[in-house]
């Protein structure tokens, strides 16, 4: 896993969104975050700079100072919404979605659209915190992503 620049974030590699709208986690991500231990994840937008969105897992997120949002969003904790549907709370978006086995997640049409996201996307898989990670879009860090001399992994 790379360090793009002295100091900086790690990443963990670039995924691509795939024409049957999948995508695949890097993954050094899944066994960081233990992510292949739940079949669902939550996923909510990224930052401005950055795009893309975040993935966290039911068990890091309720255990976390961020639990409240499982407790404001039940729609959210309990799945009674349907899979991929954005709810808004404080300015984020967030959604609930299967994880296969292999660690790949598949988007709606309308999801990919919600997240200004299209196929063909290289997002970059960055450690972003103790909770989740960011697959980025759009930005600085993605940039030097394209320009690193040295190997980062593709998916």
């Amino acid at each position: 896993m790379p360090q793009l620049n002295k100091g900086g974030k790690f990443v963990f590699g670039l995924s691509s969104i795939y024409d049957d709208l999948t995508v695949q986690f890097p993954k050094q991500a899944l066994e960081e975050y233990r992510v292949l231990n739940d079949d669902k994840i939550i996923i909510f937008t990224g930052s401005k700079v950055t795009g893309g969105f975040c993935v966290t897992t039911y068990p890091l997120l309720s255990t976390s100072k961020l639990s409240h949002i499982l407790h404001e969003c039940p729609q959210l904790e309990n799945q009674s919404i349907p899979q991929g549907t954005l709810v808004t709370y404080k300015g984020r978006k967030y959604a609930w979605l299967d994880l296969k086995e292999n660690g790949s997640i598949q988007f709606t049409p309308q999801l990919l659209e919600q997240l200004n996201l299209n196929v063909g996307d290289e997002l970059l898989c960055i450690r972003s915190s103790d909770i989740a990670f960011t697959m980025g879009a759009k930005g600085p860090l993605l940039e030097k992503a394209h320009n690193y001399n040295g190997n980062i992994e593709r998916y």
